[in-house]
Order: structure tokens, then C-alpha cells, then sequence
């Protein structure tokens, strides 16, 4: 039987080649090195300093490779709420080194014109308000939507404010939406500012076709828009302002609140894009302490402050935000703090209970302890730094006579309540949101007098 020829394999042959590619490869690195060390000892003498030795090789590319890899810094993980931290100790002091800004001297835009519209009183009226019906809105939250889930008093929902001595202007949606022709509104904050985006779009969505306005689904940023004005109503979930463990706008119950108090990113670049900006924060930072995760920390150990302390924080990086990006072709609001009803016998006293079956506001001088002076010097004296670059709605005084305006039971409850409970209204009612139509109303019709 005929054998086949073996084909002789190229193997060894490869191998060579490569093998003096190797050694060719080393010989000429360690040549080009050993004229790159001669090069050095000739042109530099002996009382040459280091620091000029080292200013030279950092001329070389490839040393300027190596020293940028060395510095580049591994951002931080972002927060999340499975975020906790490895350990905890009390807060030391430290701050976030931001550009120091000097306060402006033409002082703040709270009062464009020489009326003080939040100074006033509440008056029944049933020929103007509501400004629109609860069951037109379409876009109605079932935890505002107080007659839906059983209020039969509606008179929370004709009281108009009134100021002293001058007028607010009066309502115009056709004149608000051309005020936002072209642009982006966006309410940036928690629940309450929520309900006054939702306040916002019931008060507008009635005047655009249905088949020329849209909205996104609840989520991080949810945005109304109208085709036809090219412009958009827009709600961002920031309820610390500063990037934070509870910054998922649904799962955000938790049993303690991380901070990043130097890290604005996450939300700063969603909102930078807006022409229109109303913030808030306030109700997040009376639940006990918060926990600080600094954005320079490799090994999860936060630091325990304060609320008003943590609430300090977030409002300095919120102000070097608006100190460094705010310029005249935007517009950034600020709304003091919300009041809560929770205690009866401020306004009753002797009396038990809170705002469940509250029916008036109140009349005269009234500010309830729920409404924290601390908290409300310390945002005066960040607003102060600011100047003009920032608006004041201060719609703290004028809510806190409506302790007829919560939705107290009438509203959906996420969770199941008991029997027990449900024997008591008072224990399950919500004293803190607004029912719609009703006191948000108020601080959209504020902000369109300044718009």
C-alpha cells in the first residue's frame, strides 16, 4: 500500500521568528533607555534641583500617560436603597469645599413689586375659585384628590388669598402658557412640591387638545407636556436636593437616610436644562438624624448630624449651584417650608387632636411649632447669600392658617389600615399634603405674579 509523504509542520519555524522578535524587542529597549539616562546626565549639571528634573520628564508622553492613569479618580457608587453603611460616628465638622461667593448687592427677588402679596388673608369665594373641577384633571393624584375619597365639605376649595393693600393678579392660562412658550418648568423636590406640579398641570392641561399634550410615567423626572406651546411641566424627585439613598420616587420608605452632602450631580444634570426652576426641601429633614456619605469616603464609614444640620449641607451645594450656573435667562424660585397640622391644641388649646375634621381656616396671627424658626433662619441666611439670582415664594405663613386644607382621611392610603385604626380617623390622618383644588392653587397663582 502506497504511504504518504508526512507534511512537515511550520511550527518550529514560527517559533524562531518569534523568539528573535523578543530578543530584538528587549535589545532596543534597553539601548533606547540607556540613551535616554546619557541624554539626562549631559544636560543637566550637578546642582541642577529635583524640581527641575521632574518638570522635564513630565515633557515625555509617555510620562504624562502614567501620571494621568496614577490621579484619575474612581467615582464614588452611586446611592441607592440598598446603600448602608459599614460603620458610623458622630459628625466631625468637615464641609464641602465649594468657590466662595460674595452676596449680591441688590438683595433678593421676593417682592418685584412694592405690594407684599404674602401677607394677607384668606376670603371665601365661590364665584371664582376653584380654579378648575378635581374630576377634570386627569392627571389628579389619589393621594390629593380629597372629594373623590369621600370629603363632602368642599368649602376648602373656594378660599382665595388675599393681600393687604393690592391684588394678585388674576389667573390667565392662556397668559401663563405663553409665558412658558418654548420652555421647561420644573418642580424639584419631594411629595409637596409634587402636589404643586400636579397643581400646575390641572390648572393648564384643560385649554390643550388631547391629542397635543402627553405625560411621562411617574418616575425620576415625569414631565406634562403641550405640543403646541413646545413647552413642558416637569416634576424631579429630590427630596434632600443632594444625591441620597431615597432618591427612588416610589421605594424610598427606609430605615435610614445616606446623604452624599457634596454630590448634586445625579439630579443637577436633569435640572440644568430647565428655564424655570422652583425647588423645595424641607419635610424630609424633621425625620431624626441623617447619615453623611462623602463622596471622598473609600470605606463606608458615615457621619451622624443633626436634620437641620445634614439640611445646612444640602442647601450650601444647592447654593453653589445657583451661585456658579444660574444666569439672567433663568429663572430659580425657592418655596419655604410647607406647615403641618398635627397638633389641635395649638390652635385650640386644651384640645386634642389635629387637623381631621377641620373645616375654617384660621384668622389672625398664627404660626404653629411645626414650623421650625431654626430651619427657617438658616434657609434666610442661604437665600441672603444669593441675591437676585434666586425668587422667594414664602408661602409658609399664609398655608399655616389653612389647617382645613390636608386631606386628613380622604385620600388613598398605600397601606392596609386596621380596624383599630380605622376607629380612629385622627391616628391615620394626613396633616402634612393639600387636597386639590386648594392651597397649592394659591402658590401657582404666587408664582405666576412673579412670572
Amino acid at each position: 500500500m502506497q504511504k504518504w509523504p508526512k507534511k512537515k509542520t511550520q511550527y518550529p519555524l514560527i517559533a524562531l521568528v518569534f523568539f528573535i522578535f523578543i530578543v530584538f524587542s528587549i535589545l532596543y529597549n534597553e539601548i533606547y533607555i540607556h540613551e535616554i539616562q546619557s541624554k539626562n546626565s549631559t544636560n543637566h549639571t550637578d546642582d541642577v534641583d529635583d524640581s527641575s528634573t521632574l518638570a522635564k520628564e513630565e515633557e515625555d508622553p509617555l510620562f504624562l500617560s502614567v501620571k494621568n492613569l496614577t490621579v484619575t479618580k474612581i467615582p464614588p457608587v452611586p446611592l441607592d436603597k440598598s446603600s448602608a453603611c459599614h460603620s458610623t460616628v458622630k459628625y466631625s465638622g468637615k464641609r464641602a469645599e465649594w468657590d466662595s461667593f460674595k452676596p449680591e448687592s441688590g438683595g433678593r427677588r421676593e417682592m418685584p413689586e412694592t405690594c407684599d402679596y404674602f401677607s394677607g388673608e384668606w376670603v371665601f369665594d365661590n364665584s371664582s375659585h376653584p380654579l378648575y373641577k378635581e374630576s377634570d384633571c386627569p392627571y389628579m393624584s389619589d393621594q390629593l384628590a380629597c372629594h373623590k375619597h369621600g370629603r363632602q365639605d368642599l368649602e376648602y376649595q373656594y378660599w382665595r388669598w388675599q393681600p393687604h393693600n393690592c391684588n394678585l393678579k388674576r389667573w390667565n392660562v392662556t397668559e401663563m402658557w405663553e409665558k412658558l412658550r418654548g420652555k421647561r418648568l420644573m418642580f424639584v423636590g419631594d411629595s409637596l412640591n409634587r402636589g404643586q406640579w400636579i397643581s400646575m398641570v390641572c390648572l393648564l392641561q384643560s385649554v390643550i387638545p388631547a391629542d397635543k399634550k402627553f405625560m411621562t410615567p411617574q418616575a425620576h423626572l415625569s414631565i406634562f407636556r403641550a405640543e403646541e406651546y413646545n413647552a413642558s411641566i416637569e416634576f424631579l424627585w429630590a427630596p434632600l436636593l443632594v444625591e441620597s439613598n431615597s432618591d427612588d420616587p416610589v421605594d424610598h420608605r427606609l430605615s435610614e437616610r445616606i446623604l452624599r452632602p457634596d454630590s448634586l450631580l445625579r439630579h443637577s444634570s436633569e435640572w440644568m436644562h430647565a428655564d424655570i426652576l422652583v425647588f423645595n426641601s424641607y419635610l424630609w429633614w424633621r425625620q431624626g438624624p441623617v447619615k453623611l456619605l462623602w463622596s471622598s469616603e473609600e470605606n463606608g464609614v458615615c457621619e451622624e448630624i443633626k436634620g437641620l444640620g445634614g439640611m445646612e449641607l444640602a442647601m450650601d451645594a444647592w447654593a453653589n449651584w445657583v451661585d456658579s450656573n444660574v444666569d439672567p435667562a433663568k429663572k430659580v424660585f425657592f418655596v419655604t417650608m410647607s406647615p403641618t397640622h398635627f397638633t389641635k391644641g395649638e390652635w385650640e388649646p386644651g384640645s386634642e387632636g389635629n387637623c381631621y375634621n377641620e373645616k375654617l381656616p384660621l384668622n389672625g396671627t398664627y404660626w404653629g411649632i411645626d414650623s421650625d424658626l431654626p430651619t427657617m433662619q438658616m434657609v434666610e441666611r442661604t437665600l441672603a447669600r444669593l441675591g437676585s439670582k434666586v425668587n422667594v415664594l414664602n408661602i409658609t405663613q399664609l398655608s399655616d392658617y389653612r389647617k382645613d386644607g390636608h386631606p386628613s382621611i380622604y385620600r388613598k392610603f398605600w397601606e392596609a389600615l386596621t380596624p383599630e385604626r380605622l376607629a380612629d380617623p385622627a391616628s391615620y390622618s394626613d396633616c402634612i399634603h393639600w387636597c386639590l383644588p386648594g392651597v397649592p392653587d394659591v402658590w401657582n397663582e404666587l408664582l405666576f405674579q412673579f412670572l
